[in-house]
């Protein structure tokens, strides 16, 4: 397997390579793998992702799956790197993480089988597919805000070729403490039949990005709280939570909000609430 990650070196964009410890430049520069300031792996046309995925997600919301994956779509402009600083903006509350691996297509990609797929997929990396539930009441349905803010799809450290998806464990910590962790076998459908299924009727280009689903246990995280994501092969994703110093205008559009919907969600479908821990 080969490691790759994009950095900023010398005030310049520049594709790397991991040699341990050391980030290899092309033209033999080199830098610190703890001191490098990392950008994400990949630079997408479109990040598309599935709702449920694992079974332990399913059976924590006491619902089922559907007959075939549903997705929706995160803007480019929600890119963020490892170690970047991820926005809860003023007036906004519910901010939840979810830990996931990242399926980065490798060339154009339409109307395959899941079979050829992986022909198809140039690595995998690692996301977290943070989640502003504030707006959950009126973008349920496209997930815009609650998806698509700014900074909520951190990506990284780095992009891992020949990487077997089969019964790897993804975990993630918050300030240390152990939230989510699977098996990628807990997956109902896997990496190939998720890129197969979009590529029936999308058109998918190289350094796109499908999200592949989190397992159980998303919970609201506040500002000053580390969050790192670890998958087995592909390295720990590192992301701290900082509160947005300019507020949600009130002027225009629709506000956040608290209803049962919105609190329920962020702290994992528990209906009625009980230790519901408040925002700060």
């Amino acid at each position: 397997m080969t490691e790759y990650r994009r950095i900023l070196l010398d005030g310049a964009v520049v594709d790397v390579v991991r040699d341990g410890e050391l980030l290899v430049a092309g033209d033999g520069r080199t830098v610190d793998v703890e001191t490098a300031v990392h950008l994400p792996p990949v630079v997408p046309s479109k990040i598309i992702a599935v709702h449920l995925n694992y079974t332990s997600r399913v059976e924590e919301f006491g619902t089922a799956l559907p007959a075939s994956p549903t997705f929706f779509q995160k803007p480019t402009s929600a890119l963020n790197a490892h170690r970047g600083a991820v926005v809860r903006p003023e007036r906004c509350n519910w901010l939840n993480y979810e830990g996931e691996i990242a399926i980065v297509i490798g060339r154009t990609c339409r109307n395959i089988s899941p079979d050829a797929a992986g022909d198809y997929i140039a690595g995998y990396t690692i996301a977290n597919d943070y989640g502003l539930h504030d707006f959950r009441d009126t973008d349920a349905g496209s997930m815009l805000r609650v998806k698509g803010s700014d900074t909520l799809c951190p990506l990284g450290p780095g992009l891992v070729d020949d990487w077997d998806f089969r019964g790897k464990t993804i975990r993630l910590t918050v300030n240390g403490e152990v939230k989510q962790q699977a098996s990628t076998d807990e997956m109902e459908w896997d990496m190939h039949y998720l890129v197969a299924d979009i590529a029936r009727t999308i058109t998918l280009n190289p350094g796109d990005v499908l999200l592949s689903g989190t397992p159980a246990n998303s919970r609201t995280v506040y500002p000053g709280d580390v969050v790192e994501v670890e998958v087995e092969g592909l390295g720990k994703l590192t992301n701290h939570i900082v509160s947005g110093p300019v507020p949600i205008r009130d002027d225009v559009g629709a506000q956040p909000t608290e209803s049962e919907e919105v609190l329920s969600t962020a702290q994992g479908g528990d209906w009625p609430l009980r230790g519901v821990r408040k925002p700060r």
